[in-house]
């Protein structure tokens, strides 16, 4: 405490200099959850100050209660609103902006006193706590110090049982005060989650968990560590009972992982339809067996009556960037990921998941394999580069799921950036206007067609994304497709080579049509090629962009 001494119209006043601040966390709730630092500056201050809602009961002052004393001076900071509306000029926020100002400038008087002030808060006071408000306007001005203090995550955590995260696992908080599209998109990519400040919002924040596919796994908690405790699952509460000091946890998957040494062989085996070309098989904790597929045994008979199902992931043309928040969390959900070696080695190794690796050459053994697995009740997700309804596996995967006897698993298809939108990004805007998406590969095509197709559409002045355009095993296809595109285009058409887009070795160039060169080209080379009317312009800071008016000339 500051050395005091009375006035003469019985105020206290002290001799000392400026008074200190303090930010103190209480914990959950449980007083005994008290640190030992935050009860000795309680102990040591002059002032106590605690905010509360109009009815004045404060939570963090319940919490300390033991620890003031008659000495203490008080100060109840009371907020004029907390969930109902208001008639200030400035709305909700500029009413709450309003309080924070005036009761900083209460405690102002303290510290220019010479008095020792500690605003309590429960939890901690950086972590969404009302203190926060008071630091940002006076910790520039007076000695501060913050006494960190147990949030409500981990008590919530802690009552549950349920380890929050492990691992490389992402720990994501949220306040359910965000949009339901927001809450959905970031429940849907993260791998645990904690939602915070329910109450009037928990119907909200109940649907983005079952839209995000996260409420089977979703836990409630109502006053961790206070009287009045609750915690069960989240699908199983009344929203009309849910007070705000509750939060919905999702708590890490791995943790429900069996270590390795538990695991029995039919947790860790996963079985493969007999003669596929699928590749290795492996888990997160090592290579697994990869079992023949029984036809008609009691193990497929019980496994069909919950089948699993089937999501083909398109991660982009590269890393994590370019990845959804909802194939990020397809991607964390699933048990086995099935998918071409490049494509996998794009996806993070998480303990517990099985990995299918394969040649890019066997997509329909591949899908029956994904589906197989589905079939015996796994959550598979099979991996895509780019968009999978592009040039890529959701065909395959959808066609095997046609036939018998796959008919019954469900598939979703998951959108993610194509290669020719990413190379048109990085370029300018080239396919501004109409546009054809064009693979020049002939293995599942006769080159024929695929010319047909390239006069149709240069005829008609569409700009062109041209996919697979060559490989080690195809070296001609690109100089012949600029033979015929020059039967219809200007020489000086733009033509931009886009490689590895997203990738270290990503690169961007763009060259007239006359100008091609096939050896410039490869496999991860994708080509646009402009319209008649497509632009090529230097900007002033010596880069080139290419554009494609959207406004097309009349006749």
């Amino acid at each position: 405490m500051s050395e005091q001494q009375a006035t003469g119209d019985g105020s206290v006043a002290t001799t000392a200099g400026p008074g200190r601040l303090y930010g103190v966390g209480l914990g959950p709730g449980d007083p005994s959850l008290m640190t030992v630092r935050a009860v000795d500056v309680i102990a040591g201050a002059d002032v106590i100050a605690y905010h509360s809602a109009r009815h004045g009961r404060s939570i963090a002052r319940s919490i300390a209660a033991e620890h003031l004393r008659a000495d203490h001076i008080e100060e109840a900071l009371v907020y004029p609103v907390t969930t109902e509306s208001t008639d200030h000029p400035g709305g909700y926020r500029g009413a709450l902006d309003e309080f924070y100002e005036s009761a900083a400038a209460r405690l102002t008087v303290h510290l220019d006193a010479g008095r020792t002030v500690a605003v309590i808060s429960e939890g901690d006071p950086l972590f969404y706590g009302s203190y926060q408000h008071m630091h940002k306007r006076l910790a520039h001005r007076y000695p501060t110090e913050v006494i960190p203090g147990v949030t409500s995550i981990s008590a919530a955590a802690a009552r549950l049982g349920k380890p929050l995260a492990e691992a490389d696992e992402v720990l994501t908080i949220l306040p359910g005060t965000l949009p339901e599209e927001e809450l959905t998109a970031r429940l849907a990519s993260t791998d645990t989650a904690v939602v915070m400040k329910l109450g009037r919002t928990f119907p909200t924040v109940r649907r983005a968990m079952e839209r995000a596919g996260r409420l089977p796994e979703a836990h409630y908690v109502e006053r961790a560590t206070m009287p009045g405790e609750r915690t069960r699952k989240l699908a199983d509460i009344d929203a009309e009972t849910v007070p705000y000091f509750s939060v919905s946890v999702v708590p890490s998957r791995i943790a429900d992982v069996p270590p390795p040494a538990m695991a029995t062989r039919a947790e860790g085996e996963v079985a493969a339809q007999p003669g596929s070309s699928t590749g290795e098989s492996t888990s997160a904790d090592g290579p697994g067996e990869v079992a023949a597929s029984p036809d008609s045994t009691d193990e497929l008979a019980a496994s069909l009556d919950e089948p699993g199902e089937v999501v083909v992931v398109g991660t982009g043309p590269a890393g994590p960037l370019w990845l959804t928040p909802e194939s990020r969390g397809a991607l964390a959900a699933a048990e086995d990921l099935v998918g071409y070696t490049t494509y996998l080695d794009r996806v993070p190794v998480r303990p517990g998941q099985r990995r299918h690796a394969s040649d890019n050459k066997v997509e329909s053994e591949r899908a029956e394999l994904a589906l197989d697995l589905a079939r015996r009740g796994r959550r598979v997700a099979v991996v895509s580069g780019g968009d999978p309804g592009i040039f890529a596996m959701a065909t395959a995967v959808l066609e095997v799921a046609s036939q018998d006897p796959y008919r019954a698993i469900p598939v979703r298809v998951l959108p993610g950036v194509t290669a020719a939108n990413a190379a048109a990004a990085r370029a300018g805007a080239p396919l501004g206007h109409d546009y054809a998406v064009i693979s020049l590969s002939d293995r599942l095509k006769p080159w024929e067609v695929i010319a047909e197709r390239l006069h149709a559409a240069a005829g008609a002045d569409l700009a062109l994304a041209l996919y697979n355009p060559g490989s080690r095993s195809r070296t001609w296809q690109v100089g012949k497709a600029r033979e015929l595109l020059l039967e219809h285009r200007a020489p000086d058409t733009p033509v931009i080579l886009a490689r590895d887009i997203g990738g270290p070795g990503e690169s961007v160039r763009t060259v007239h049509l006359a100008d091609l060169d096939p050896l410039q080209v490869d496999m991860r080379t994708l080509l646009i090629v402009g319209s008649s009317q497509t632009q090529a312009v230097r900007r002033d800071d010596g880069t080139e962009v290419v554009w494609t008016p959207r406004r097309y000339p009349e006749g």
